[in-house]
């Protein structure tokens, strides 16, 4: 994979938005691990933009780390200064299509009757509630019912 190539413009926007950010990740010793090129992937996919923190002293060495890094995972190098590195990647669009398929589950809800008399605890019953149901102040099941639309709604359709 290659580096995301990004203008200036752009690179200057995320400069500012990386400002406040906190290093997520931090590169030690060990240099580019397996595990760390995984972890940082899940950073990326997470937040976007992040900024990342080298334990070396040796410049080069954190300026080929700051370029293997966006090679490997498809990343735009923002800033390097200092010690510390900054990435950015598109964040991924979540898959919205499982959830519209999903419906209202079953729902378990309490019911508490109260005494006529108030010298008695009142009744608790827990209460299944299906998706197509409905919980009625007296505190009994009823079938959902459609929506009422008035005339003109159903006239203009």
């Amino acid at each position: 994979m290659t580096a995301l190539l990004i203008s200036s413009d752009q690179r200057r926007t995320h400069r500012a938005q990386a400002h406040p950010l906190k290093p997520v990740v931090h590169i030690g010793a060990d240099g580019l691990t397996p595990g760390l090129i995984k972890e940082t992937d899940a950073a990326l996919n997470a937040h976007g933009l992040i900024k990342i923190r080298v334990f070396s002293d040796d410049r080069d060495h954190r300026e080929q780390l700051f370029h293997d890094l966006a090679d490997k995972l498809n990343a735009a190098p923002v800033q390097h200064i200092g010690k510390l590195l900054v990435l950015w990647r598109p964040v991924p669009s979540k898959e919205t299509a499982e959830r519209e398929d999903r419906k209202p589950g079953p729902k378990v809800v309490k019911v508490v009757s109260f005494s006529k008399s108030g010298n008695h605890r009142a009744t608790i019953k827990k209460v299944r509630v299906l998706g197509n149901q409905r919980l009625t102040a007296a505190g009994t099941l009823k079938r959902k019912s459609s929506r009422q639309s008035s005339v003109k709604k159903k006239s203009q359709t």
